[in-house]
């Protein structure tokens, strides 16, 4: 099993989701997150007076899956978060060594 994280721009949320249900996967967890990478953060211009803006909303998606499903899924990931413009964002794909389903108590795959 395999859990992917992914970090993209608030808007693309809807596109990511429905490019994941797609492939079959049932739930994800969202998070509204704040970070800056290359970008360094922005300037705005607010009431005349220009603010360093040093960390960008963003949301982080979080999906335990199978093995067998891990490069469709970043596939999909990647193809609905892109803009082809900096910020677009990261995916990151790390090992599960255990997924329990608390109401029936199965484990492994079968919990997912």
């Amino acid at each position: 099993m395999k859990m992917v994280v992914a970090i993209f721009k608030p808007f693309k949320l809807d596109e990511v989701r429905d490019g994941l249900t797609a492939l079959g996967i049932q739930g994800l967890t969202v998070s509204e997150v704040k970070g800056f990478g290359r970008q360094k953060g922005q300037t705005e211009i607010y009431r005349g007076a220009e603010y360093a803006v040093s960390f960008l909303p963003k949301v982080k998606i979080e999906v335990a899956i199978d093995d067998g499903l891990v490069e469709r899924t970043v596939d999909a990931i990647r193809k609905a978060a892109s803009t082809g413009k900096i910020g677009d964002g990261k995916i990151f794909v790390m090992p599960v060594e255990q997924a329990i389903r608390i109401r029936t108590g199965e484990a492994g795959v079968e919990a997912l």
